[in-house]
């Protein structure tokens, strides 16, 4: 098939290599480049990059509904559009005009978790498994019909980043399988049951602030969820603490809620949950890399008594 892809993160590299490798990828389409980092150096998307990798034409639009853009989408004349986390609705001329239609790759068993963030969603949420769902776009965002799904266990020990690789593999194999069954005509579309459908709201800095009030389950799964970015946080006297990993622990002081109620220089630090209490093992301090609580307790104090906030 000649294939348009639609793609911007990291995500979305890997469904871009099998669709070079199996089909025709006549032009990617990719959200602008952003400046990055203290420097502010302009770099280039990872879809961007394996583009140019492979001599394939990128297109960089601020709107897809620009009518220049429109007309080279059809100079293209590509059979099928395949999206992965570009990160732009599509207007409806862009998803009436690819004869095999405009499909994209969630990573969310559909009619959960639609929007824009269905793999942190799902750990934090404590789900132990999820998928990638391949469908239809139309208008409504991640409402369209199904065509093919995996399934994918989360594990106790998955993070955001071990599990958006996983899903990231799937999903490029799931895109080949999705493709070659759509030219055979041998594919079935499943409408969604809107009834049943829940909502990935995008993460934001505030989400990754840990509520001391939780249960001990709760807060870990929050830590996993944003585990490497944008990573879940908390204050101890003024100074914002990265949280990266914590495991449950038993106390059974009545103490406060995100009350630290033991240091141990060899493990990390103990701190008080609605239900029990977690310890601390890995983390980073403002402006200090990121390193094991044991090793942070090496160079710096940390109080028995202070209250998390």
């Amino acid at each position: 098939m000649d294939v348009l892809f639609m793609g911007t993160p990291d995500f979305s590299v890997l469904a871009l290599e099998a669709l070079i490798k199996e089909h025709n990828v006549k032009a990617v389409i990719t959200q602008p480049d952003k400046p990055k980092g203290r420097g502010k150096k302009i770099l280039f998307t990872p879809v961007k990059e394996k583009a140019i990798e492979h001599n394939i034409p990128v297109y960089q639009p601020k709107t897809l509904k620009d009518d220049d853009f429109i007309e080279k989408l059809k100079e293209i004349n590509a059979d099928i559009f395949v999206v992965a986390a570009y990160g732009q609705l599509l207007p409806e001329t862009v998803l009436k005009m690819p004869k095999y239609g405009c499909i994209n790759i969630h990573a969310s068993l559909l009619p959960e978790y639609r929007g824009a963030a269905p793999i942190q969603r799902a750990i934090i949420d404590g789900k132990t498994k999820t998928g990638v769902t391949i469908m239809y776009m139309e208008k409504k965002l991640d409402s369209g019909d199904m065509l093919l799904k995996q399934e994918i266990e989360i594990t106790p020990n998955d993070t955001y980043g071990s599990l958006h690789d996983k899903m990231s593999v799937v999903g490029a194999s799931l895109i080949i399988k999705t493709l070659k069954l759509l030219s055979e005509g041998n594919l079935k579309a499943e409408k969604q049951d809107s009834s049943l459908s829940t909502y990935a709201y995008m993460i934001d800095k505030e989400t990754g602030h840990i509520k001391w009030d939780k249960t001990s389950d709760e807060i870990i799964n929050l830590i996993r969820g944003l585990n490497p970015s944008p990573c879940a946080y908390t204050n101890y006297c003024g100074e914002t603490f990265k949280i990266y990993a914590a495991e449950k622990t038993k106390t059974d002081k009545n103490s406060d809620f995100g009350e630290i109620i033991s240091v141990s220089p060899k493990k990390g630090f103990i701190v008080k949950t609605a239900d029990s209490a977690i310890i601390i093992t890995q983390m980073q301090a403002k402006g200090g890399k990121k390193m094991s609580a044991a090793d942070y307790l090496r160079g710096h104090e940390i109080k028995e008594g202070i209250i998390l906030q």
